[in-house]
């Protein structure tokens, strides 16, 4: 059985470069059934990615053999808790490369992430004109909280455009970064689009003209090795679902000093050293930021997910992805009916198109009745169709534990989606 502090296994690989696909899968439970009679074709990773079982066993060990509450206890079942918890804040701070564990701050996921730094960093800074600038490809995610915020304290919103590939203009966005300008938030990787975008060099252009940056990392950190340290970013988010780990938890980084002089998000129990009615002297970071109970198994099994990345390796993952979205790049390219809605140079493992005059949730549900699953919307992010001219995109996203064959499937499923409905 395996322990909250106990070592995840390792995830099933070769030895050489590539990566045994096959092996890969028989790590994931879910990947061995069938959906209406054929099998599960899972192309829907940038919602939420499958876990493999020891992720799993890592939830479950905990909740059958150490369930308690942690910080707060002496006895053996918090002790041990405790020490699962926080090894997982220590593993996190590693895989991402930050400065030290206390920068980790465990979140319910990337919209938690974002929405606390808006107001417990950002909105005692913000004056009326003062600028916060986003970009045209955001998750609503990094938008709407910032929307609230502007409308809080009278800043003024700007958003940056992209071409028609689906690229950042970055002399647009230079342009943009003003003296007023104190907040840039942008995604590390679209989740409509998949364009990668150069943080380094964003970060360096907004750190010049003195503003703070946030960098949503959701679809970042499952396909790409991040490093904080070469990134220079203020603030990092991501969630724990889309890096095969569970759902209802995630990460916010931020720098110390920046988390150290931030006011509290929640109040409560652990956020606290002192309570009485006169004065409230608040925990030290990270626990100022994690009111109540947390998501203990949640952050434990996302340890386990991170171990398991880390055992397949993120070099291995990307070429893997890589080479997939090249493939399927050019096997939906070859079915005239179908458009790419976003072709960037630099892009992660994410196919968004549309289908002649077909509703794309109609693609969805003939795709369903195939086993294979894949979004049909507008994925959260609505400005995107709006600057491509579509209601929405059927999109089909990918991870390591896809095949060649699975994108030869959707192919053909599109082909018959043609011929039932075109």
């Amino acid at each position: 059985m395996i322990t909250a502090t106990g070592k995840q296994p390792k995830a099933e690989t070769t030895g050489g470069p590539a990566l045994d696909v096959e092996r890969i899968r028989r790590d994931f439970p879910i990947l061995q059934q069938r959906i209406n009679g054929k099998p599960l074709i899972y192309l829907d990773s940038a919602a939420t990615s499958q876990k493999p079982k020891c992720v799993i066993d890592a939830i479950s060990g905990y909740y059958t053999s150490t369930n308690a509450n942690i910080h707060r206890g002496v006895h053996t079942l918090s002790v041990r808790a405790t020490e699962g918890y926080e090894s997982a804040r220590r593993r996190v701070r590693s895989f991402i490369n930050a400065a030290r564990p206390e920068e980790i701050v465990f979140v319910r996921g990337a919209t938690e992430g974002i929405n606390l730094i808006a107001q417990a960093f950002a909105r005692p800074m913000l004056k009326a004109g003062d600028e916060v600038l986003i970009t045209t490809m955001e998750h609503h995610s990094n938008i709407v909280p910032w929307q609230i915020l502007c409308d809080q304290t009278g800043a003024v919103l700007r958003v940056a455009p992209i071409n028609d590939a689906g690229e950042l203009l970055v002399d647009e966005y230079r342009k943009l970064i003003g003296p007023r300008t104190k907040i840039v938030s942008f995604a590390h990787i679209s989740n409509a689009l998949g364009t990668i975008n150069p943080v380094r060099e964003l970060v360096a252009l907004a750190h010049d003209r003195g503003a703070f940056v946030v960098i949503d990392g959701a679809q970042a950190v499952p396909h790409l090795k991040v490093d904080l340290r070469a990134i220079g970013c203020d603030f990092y988010v991501f969630s724990g679902h889309k890096m095969f780990g569970p759902t209802g938890v995630g990460v916010l980084y931020g720098r110390f000093e920046l988390l150290d002089r931030m006011g509290p998000y929640q109040g409560g129990g652990e956020m606290i050293k002192s309570v009485t009615f006169e004065k409230t002297i608040y925990n030290d970071v990270p626990h100022k930021f994690e009111a109540g109970t947390p998501d203990i198994g949640g952050a434990i099994g996302l340890g386990a997910a991170v171990d398991y990345m880390e055992s397949v390796g993120l070099d291995r993952i990307a070429a893997h992805e890589h080479e997939l979205l090249q493939y399927g790049t050019a096997a939906l390219s070859a079915i005239p009916e179908v458009k790419l809605i976003g072709t960037a140079r630099e892009k992660a493992a994410v196919l968004s198109f549309t289908v002649g005059g077909i509703h794309p949730h109609d693609v969805g549900t003939v795709l369903d009745h195939e086993g294979i699953a894949v979004r049909t919307g507008h994925h959260c992010a609505q400005p995107v169709m709006n600057r491509f001219g579509v209601p929405a995109t059927v999109r089909a996203s990918l991870a390591f534990y896809n095949t060649r064959a699975e994108i030869d499937a959707l192919a053909d499923g599109i082909r018959r989606v043609v011929e039932v409905m075109g």
